[in-house]
């Protein structure tokens, strides 16, 4: 393991204030970080196949050093975990334990974990503690932080949740080592939508760094992770419950819920890869509807191109008979819908987003079956 080399970020949510931790080395000391949280030395963690076959047995090294008895529940990984019958199987995992009001769980692994471990916590018992521990780039700049919850439905992403804070995050960006490069690149999706949405310099330093940040440079990968999570932490903290700014962080998933939706949230295409694109698509969109400078979305793809991350539909396996009347129907059920209508994040320049209803449908279908060619 590396030397500990972490900085810390707080989301500032008065008496629900919480730090986020970001550096190599933090799994190591999980067990000193989470001691003082807990009201006795006993937690339950909640992880996936993967993750434990790489990361456990350092995570449950650390809990014991720090005398906290853990007890381990392992999970199928892939989106597909995101179900009833998967909460059912945790909060009964939990009941056995059995849990208190004052327990806290942990949450080890990517978006997928910590959004289902997170939505049990919410419901056990009206609401135990949990605290985040992600080994994604995805997780760890954008679902670990912020307190969304929740599983699929064949509805659609994320219809059924909760709004419930973790009590810490612990970002170490040493086990993004052992990301697939594919994980890895949907993951940095995430970290370009914070540029896009509110900060033209960063995205602008990405554009330089990205290779960077791919390859696991230790100082681009740090600064990326950080700078998204203060990003996030800011926003979080001025609108807890997306009444307003928080919706920003949207961008992209409108269209992106919608892909993943038509592949049944099968491996073919993975969230953050439905975020790049629909990204792109936001932005042509934006600029089909004259708000924003042509050639923003052009510059976006250029960038994702370069580091082998898709741009358009059609770079989807298996997108070929998609229609765009279909993809629309799945956004009509979005949760982002307000009033009955489509809700955007669209731009008026990179770095500059905003949230609108006010959007033609036949401009949404038409960025839809251009990039679909």
């Amino acid at each position: 393991m590396s030397d500990p080399q972490s900085d810390s970020i707080q989301v500032d949510l008065g008496e629900r204030a919480y730090d986020i931790h970001v550096g190599e080395g933090l799994i190591a000391r999980a067990g000193e970080l989470i001691a003082p949280l807990l009201s006795k030395p006993e937690t339950i963690i909640v992880t996936d196949e993967n993750v434990a076959g790489l990361w456990l047995e350092p995570l449950e090294a650390s809990l014991s050093g720090s005398a906290i008895n853990a007890r381990t529940l392992v999970m199928k990984p892939g989106e597909a975990t995101k179900s009833f019958d998967n909460l059912q199987t945790v909060t009964d995992f939990f009941l056995s334990a059995p849990v208190e009001r004052g327990s806290i769980v942990i949450a080890f692994g990517g978006g997928v974990i910590g959004d289902l471990t997170g939505f049990a916590a919410a419901t056990t018992l009206r609401g135990i503690d949990f605290v985040q521990i992600p080994t994604t780039i995805l997780a760890q700049v954008d679902s670990s932080v912020g307190g969304k919850t929740g599983i699929n439905t064949a509805h659609g992403k994320n219809l059924i949740g909760a709004f419930h804070q973790p009590r810490m995050v612990l970002a170490d960006t040493e086990v993004l080592s052992t990301l697939p490069d594919r994980e890895r690149q949907a993951g940095y999706a995430e970290i370009v939508k914070y540029g896009l949405l509110g900060d033209a310099a960063f995205f602008g330093w990405l554009e330089e760094n990205g290779n960077r940040v791919l390859s696991g440079d230790s100082q681009a990968l740090r600064h990326a992770v950080m700078q998204s999570c203060r990003a996030k932490a800011q926003i979080v903290g001025d609108d807890e419950r997306e009444k307003g700014a928080r919706a920003l962080l949207n961008f992209g998933h409108t269209f992106g819920h919608a892909l993943e939706a038509e592949n049944a949230y099968s491996s073919a295409l993975l969230h953050g890869e439905g975020v790049a694109i629909g990204s792109v698509l936001a932005l042509a969109l934006s600029e089909r509807m004259g708000l924003c400078p042509v050639g923003r979305a052009d510059r976006l793809t250029t960038h994702l191109k370069s580091l082998g991350i898709p741009s358009r539909i059609s770079d989807i396996g298996g997108a070929d008979g998609w229609k765009p009347d279909v993809l629309l129907d799945h956004m009509r059920v979005d949760k982002k819908v307000s009033g009955g209508k489509l809700t955007f994040i669209l731009a008026h320049d990179i770095g500059d987003a905003f949230v609108t209803c006010d959007v033609d449908e036949s401009d949404v279908l038409s960025v839809l079956e251009e990039s679909l060619v």
